[in-house]
């Protein structure tokens, strides 16, 4: 039985799929964004949010501490100085996983893991830079007095509607009869 098993081997000694995870992690903090099959990609994604969440706290414990995963002074830097102050608000779910398809050769289920605060095109700040306007009049003050009157008017219609109705024939005859 397959129960409490939770860690995938990926095919590999324990080793070498530290190192490649530690390789990839670093990849994906220098570059922002990866593209790789999903079963790296998962693995991946539960190796590096505990070392994004390290790092919002910048201190000297918790550089030591991420160096020692990632084992790339560039990596760490880049990830103390740009990414943690750009995660600070956010309480996990710092990576996103875009599934792009098969793979031509092996058809293995490829992928894109990036972080979420650095696609451009999800967060809305590619193309519409520009505020949207709308086209109407500008209200003056006097327009909005007359506005004010005539929802006051037909306010009043509607509760006197049973004297109006008696009038309104008299007053049309009354019109009719001066043309």
């Amino acid at each position: 039985m397959r129960h409490s098993r939770v860690i995938n081997h990926l095919g590999r000694t324990s080793s070498h799929r530290k190192s490649m995870l530690s390789n990839m992690a670093a990849s994906l903090i220098m570059h922002k964004r990866i593209t790789t099959t999903t079963a790296k990609a998962k693995a991946l994604r539960t190796y590096v949010e505990p070392i994004l969440t390290r790092s919002k706290e910048d201190s000297t414990h918790s550089r030591r501490e991420v160096f020692s995963f990632l084992k790339d002074k560039k990596a760490v830097a880049e990830l103390f100085r740009e990414i943690s102050p750009k995660i600070a608000e956010r309480h996990g779910g710092y990576t996103r996983i875009l599934k792009t398809g098969n793979r031509i050769g092996d058809n293995a289920e490829m992928c894109i893991l990036e972080l979420v605060d650095y696609n451009e095109a999800m967060l809305g700040g590619g193309e519409s830079t520009k505020a949207k306007t709308t086209r109407r009049r500008k209200s003056t003050p006097k327009k909005k007095a007359e506005g004010a009157e005539k929802a006051a008017e037909t306010v009043a219609e509607k509760a006197g509607e049973t004297t109006k109705k008696t009038e309104a024939p008299a007053e049309e005859k009354a019109q009719e009869e001066e043309k």
